[in-house]
């Protein structure tokens, strides 16, 4: 198949690029620079510089690919700092991509006949935060997940619900957990271990908010597979084993060779990382991915987070 992956430079789509090519596909990657095409002409995909927020450049992109598949991974992380009072800002630009990139994608993939559409979204802290502590992809995400995060979580639903509900279009959605390993914040070289050895990232209130992790080679083998197989729809993407922070943080830290994280109260933690913050590590819920490994026939490479921290992170 001719498949055409918006957003083929960053942290998935540099890991998925290799996994179509080898699999046999005709595989064109977008990038914003001219410069990244030579990086994706030796993985054995050929580049074309697009701007996702230009619909004339995106038509052109997908008129040149004729793809038959189109994968959407277009996120703008650099600069990031990991403060969560700063969460809104420092996505304002995925989350245009999330909204206006999504839809002038949708609208060339209907323009070019192109059938099926893979886009990437999210799952944690976007799930509702009552009940179970582990969701599944029946359960409803949170109403309001705090100032912080609003607009984040208004262009996740923006993604969803176009690409789901866009007439013609087989489209299937990926909520993957938090990314780790190369290219990543959470890598030996990555913002979180810098901030875990600095003792910049404590353990705040009772560390009870669950997390659900993916490595990023899983993520792409998952992706992959989306690609060939799967019914149209959402499906979780995350390993085996969610976990509260209390538990993988202080972990992360010993593989690291980081001190073990301070404590703090929530109501000390709270003038410093918000009310988004506190709920990253209290209440916040995690997520199964039985959907993904019965329908999209995938298992994570990385069962537990466990050894993926201790052998994966790059």
């Amino acid at each position: 198949m001719r498949i055409f992956i918006a957003g083929a430079t960053g942290a998935l789509g540099s890991r998925l690029v290799p996994l179509l090519v080898e699999a046999g596909h005709e595989v064109f990657g977008t990038s914003r620079h001219q410069t990244a095409v030579a990086g994706l002409e030796a993985q054995g995909a050929t580049g074309i510089v697009m701007d996702p927020l230009d619909p004339d450049s995106v038509r052109a992109a997908v008129a040149e690919a004729k793809p038959d598949v189109i994968v959407h991974q277009l996120t703008a992380l650099s600069g990031i700092t990991g403060n969560p009072k700063k969460f809104g800002k420092e996505f304002a630009m995925t989350n245009r991509l999330r909204t206006e990139g999504t839809d002038h994608l949708l609208t060339a993939a209907q323009e070019h006949g192109v059938r099926r559409f893979v886009a990437q979204s999210y799952t944690s802290w976007t799930n509702e935060r009552r009940g179970a502590w582990v969701k599944s992809e029946d359960d409803p995400m949170i109403d309001d997940p705090g100032k912080e995060a609003r607009e984040t979580l208004r262009a996740i639903r923006h993604t969803e619900d176009a690409v789901t509900a866009t007439d013609g279009i087989d489209g299937i959605v990926l909520r993957y957990g938090t990314f780790y390993g190369p290219g990543n914040a959470m890598a030996r070289d990555g913002l979180m271990a810098d901030m875990l050895r600095r003792g910049k990232l404590p353990v705040v209130g009772g560390g009870t908010g669950m997390w659900s992790f993916i490595h990023i080679d899983d993520a792409a083998a998952a992706t992959a597979a989306a690609v060939e197989r799967g019914a149209p729809g959402v499906y979780i993407v995350v390993d085996d084993e969610p976990a509260p922070v209390a538990e993988w943080l202080p972990y992360l830290a010993e593989q690291l060779g980081a001190r073990k994280p301070m404590r703090l109260p929530a109501w000390l933690a709270r003038p410093m990382v918000g009310q988004f913050g506190i709920a990253l590590m209290t209440t916040v819920r995690g997520s199964s991915n039985t959907k993904a490994k019965r329908e999209l026939g995938w298992s994570p490479r990385y069962a537990t987070w466990r050894e993926g921290f201790r052998t994966g992170l790059g």
